[in-house]
């Protein structure tokens, strides 16, 4: 490397790090980086002379020099850096030249007039070409809308870089055409693959949207599954309760034939028999009802074509198939989807007897723990009128 190239690259790390505003994302020291290296890339390929490759190199570090004084023509700008920097460090005024004009060479919608303002061009763009162009582009996007120069959506920007891709920009020369065009073209599809699923991705959404509001079976088909899940929570609790109810009864009669019964046969307990008779029956009777409340009620488990031809049959039922052959179910299955109609009978039906079924749980129920807190409540006042009037302790008069 040069003399005057050590000193150029120094001079630029320095502006670009320290002077440049830090909202530029993209055009920034590490552009120019990229921009240099794939200039040597090109220079080193078609073995340019030692005076062409450092007019290349140079105009590289400097082309973007001038956004450090602003957006608005800043290839001009980074002329006027450049050409202070080579006067002072000896250039000749056709040297500066050349270098001014492949800085603005670099002006976007320029079309190159020599071969090497095509390998500056290639150079500045060759982003495009590279695996990390999604990632770069997005860092423009950025810095767009950070300096206020545009606020783009992820769709609008892909839309402009696609139009860029194939309206704005080519490679010019031939190495570039042939190691870069490739991934550039790759970079283009991922572009427009992303198009196109964004707008599946909205016409599914769209379309999704309007059945929610257009359709009513949606809000249907909730409708019957809320109101089930209701309905058998119901059934849960019901039988719960019930159970509960059975346990204890069981717990008071085991504990009454275990501890109290064998004491009756003492003809001093004998005024126990009556209460403890009494809390029996209850305990018995609350114990039968319990079991009444949960007992299933299963139907004869059978039907024919007929039924199924005439929708008189909820096959949504296993009591109504589970003696039938898999074969027929299938085939009444078959019949039921068939018409919409006659599944919404089938869940209204369903859901209908189960509400009976719960009517029935809930009202024996009812009554269960009514006789068990009426017993409950006359065998104590029976075991304590039995102590106060006939118990060991009684005084005769």
């Amino acid at each position: 490397m040069s003399e005057i190239l050590q000193k150029a690259e120094t001079y630029v790390t320095n502006l670009l790090t320290n002077e440049l505003n830090p909202d530029f994302l993209y055009h920034n020291l590490r552009h120019t980086q990229r921009v240099v290296e794939n200039a040597k890339e090109l220079i080193d390929h078609f073995k340019l002379d030692a005076k062409q490759a450092e007019e290349l190199e140079l105009a590289a570090w400097f082309h973007d020099t001038g956004y450090t004084k602003g957006v608005e023509n800043h290839e001009k700008s980074s002329c006027g850096i450049a050409e202070n920097f080579l006067k002072e460090h000896g250039l000749d005024k056709k040297g500066i030249n050349t270098i001014s004009r492949l800085i603005m060479a670099t002006k976007r919608f320029y079309e190159p007039v020599s071969f090497d303002e095509e390998i500056i061009r290639d150079a500045d763009a060759s982003h495009l070409g590279q695996k990390s162009y999604l990632e770069t582009t997005e860092l423009l996007r950025e810095e767009l809308s950070r300096l206020g120069l545009g606020d783009y959506t992820t769709e609008e920007w892909r839309e402009m870089n696609i139009e860029m891709f194939r309206v704005e920009h080519r490679f010019y020369t031939d190495y570039a055409i042939e190691n870069w065009q490739p991934r550039k073209d790759k970079n283009l599809r991922k572009l427009i693959q992303a198009i196109k699923d964004r707008k599946k991705l909205a016409k599914k959404e769209e379309l999704k949207a309007k059945f929610k509001s257009e359709s009513p079976e949606r809000g249907i088909q909730t409708m019957y599954r809320v109101t089930m899940r209701n309905h058998l929570k119901l059934s849960d609790i019901a039988d719960t309760k019930a159970n509960i109810l059975l346990s204890v009864n069981a717990i008071i009669i085991s504990l009454v034939l275990a501890n109290l019964i064998p004491k009756l046969d003492n003809p001093s307990n004998t005024y126990l028999i009556y209460p403890t008779v009494i809390f029996i029956i209850f305990s018995v009777v609350s114990m039968i009802l319990s079991i009444l409340a949960t007992r299933p009620n299963v139907t004869r488990g059978e039907f024919t074509k007929e039924d199924v031809e005439q929708k008189k049959v909820n096959l949504l039922f296993f009591g109504n198939f589970h003696k039938m052959a898999l074969k027929d179910y299938e085939w009444a299955i078959q019949e039921l989807v068939k018409d919409k109609d006659y599944v919404y009978s089938s869940l209204t039906k369903d859901l209908y007897f189960l509400g009976l079924v719960l009517n029935r749980k809930y009202r024996i129920l009812r009554l269960t723990y009514t006789i068990f807190m009426v017993g409950m409540v006359i065998s104590v006042i029976a075991f304590g009128i039995a102590f106060r009037f006939f118990g060991p302790d009684r005084v005769l008069p």
